[in-house]
């Protein structure tokens, strides 16, 4: 049923700052943006990180960090979260082993939203397969 990530979206009260930040963060600028919406494709899958005014939340959607956390694969994680914390980011969950390869840390970027970062050895061994 489901066959992969197509889109991750994320809030932000000021849409403009958020979408400047993650280009920063990035080192691209989005490749598609409409007024409230802007959205990057990012990875070895150009895997699509949408920017939404928050003004387009869905009524009660929570304002507090919180939900469900994706881990983006980074190939440096202690560089990958020195970097979000330079940036502006706060520390949610320090860099924790997990077993096997899997390592994760979580931060909350300046705009309220949880993201997630890891190394993990089955992503490469995808990416490895695909390639050959």
């Amino acid at each position: 049923m489901l066959r992969g990530l197509a889109t991750v979206n994320i809030y932000a009260a000021d849409h403009a700052a958020a979408s400047r930040w993650y280009a920063d963060l990035l080192g691209i600028e989005p490749y598609y943006q409409r007024p409230g919406y802007h959205e990057f494709r990012i990875g070895d899958y150009e895997h699509e990180l949408g920017i939404i005014d928050r003004r387009y939340a869905p009524e009660g959607e929570p304002d507090v960090p919180g939900g469900a956390v994706v881990n983006w694969y980074v190939d440096d994680l202690q560089g990958a979260v020195a970097r979000l914390l330079d940036l502006g980011a706060t520390l949610r969950e320090p860099i924790t082993e997990r077993g096997e390869g899997f390592v994760t840390a979580s931060v909350v970027d300046p705009f309220g939203n949880v993201l997630g970062v890891m190394t993990n050895p089955h992503y490469l061994q995808i990416l490895e397969r695909d390639r050959a």
